[in-house]
């Protein structure tokens, strides 16, 4: 039960950040944040910290393809979220250019262009250039 926490699974819940959150994108990701009401925090106990979902379109290959981009997404994440301790729902949104991103600059590229996206929308305290050797 665990694995689940932290996640966006529930297509109601991508449908409220996508509705009544705000994006920010760069030419690889857009990220769709929406920060959540305390009662909603509440109700479940155990939730503390974003909660994070992704959404990889068809455009982007295969399903081999689209998971090994989610896999990507996911640990990009994990590595540069350390300073987010903010009560908000997430959704990374993939666009076409980040499989070439993957290819050719592979996890840290993908990385680094995860936290200029978290650096625009103010969600992290890293500057672009810091954490990414």
């Amino acid at each position: 039960m665990n694995r689940s926490r932290g996640r966006l699974t529930r297509s109601d819940d991508f449908a409220r950040v996508y509705r009544a959150g705000r994006s920010v994108a760069n030419r690889y990701l857009v990220l769709y944040y929406f920060e959540r009401a305390d009662s909603g925090t509440a109700e479940k106990g155990t939730e503390v910290g974003p909660r994070v979902g992704y959404s990889v379109s068809k455009r982007l290959g295969g399903a081999v393809e689209r998971n090994r981009v989610k896999r990507a997404l996911k640990e990009a994440f994990r590595l540069s979220s350390q300073s987010l301790d903010v009560e908000m729902d997430l959704v990374f949104v993939a666009r076409t250019p980040v499989v070439e991103l993957l290819d050719k600059s592979g996890l840290e590229g993908v990385k680094e262009k995860m936290v200029e996206i978290l650096g625009k929308a103010s969600l992290s305290t890293r500057t672009q250039g810091q954490g990414l050797n």
